[in-house]
């Protein structure tokens, strides 16, 4: 159908500035929205394989990435964005639109990760302290979580 339009075009950027002391990046976009996105949150939200896995329930909850750091930003065609982070982590692409709704869910993304390792038993948000490790399970069968 000509004419037709599923869904608004997502918003491009006008502007990314990499603050590395205070570890913050500045998106701007064309429709007047301006973000700060502390790098520790686009390190445990990449939306790489590595942490997001392979389908649902496979996420994997990263940890001690309080004092992370980008290293490099490198663009992707005209869609996105590779950074390379201090811990070495470069494998997740950033789109425009996942770096513009980490920007308008920003608390709300917080409070799922804080939620996130309550659950996994870390007090307050100890879990994020560098060298942070998951605490050992009790042993009950095989480790890897499936049926042998």
């Amino acid at each position: 159908m000509t004419g037709s339009r599923q869904s608004a075009p997502t918003p491009q950027p006008t502007g990314l500035t990499v603050h590395s002391k205070s570890r913050v990046l500045d998106v701007s976009f064309d429709d007047g929205a301006n973000f700060s996105l502390p790098f520790e949150l686009l390190r445990v939200c990449s939306p790489s394989a590595e942490v997001r896995g392979h389908g649902p329930g496979q996420e994997v909850l990263q940890l001690g990435k309080r004092e992370v750091g980008i290293t490099a930003l490198d663009p992707v065609g005209n869609y996105a964005v590779q950074p390379t982070f201090s811990d070495g982590h470069n494998t997740g692409l950033y789109s425009w639109e996942l770096l513009y709704k980490l920007g308008a869910q920003q608390e709300q993304v917080w409070r799922t990760y804080l939620e996130r390792l309550h659950a996994a038993g870390f007090p307050g948000d100890s879990g994020r302290e560098p060298g942070a490790a998951l605490p050992a399970a009790p042993a009950a069968g095989h480790g890897c979580g499936h049926k042998h």
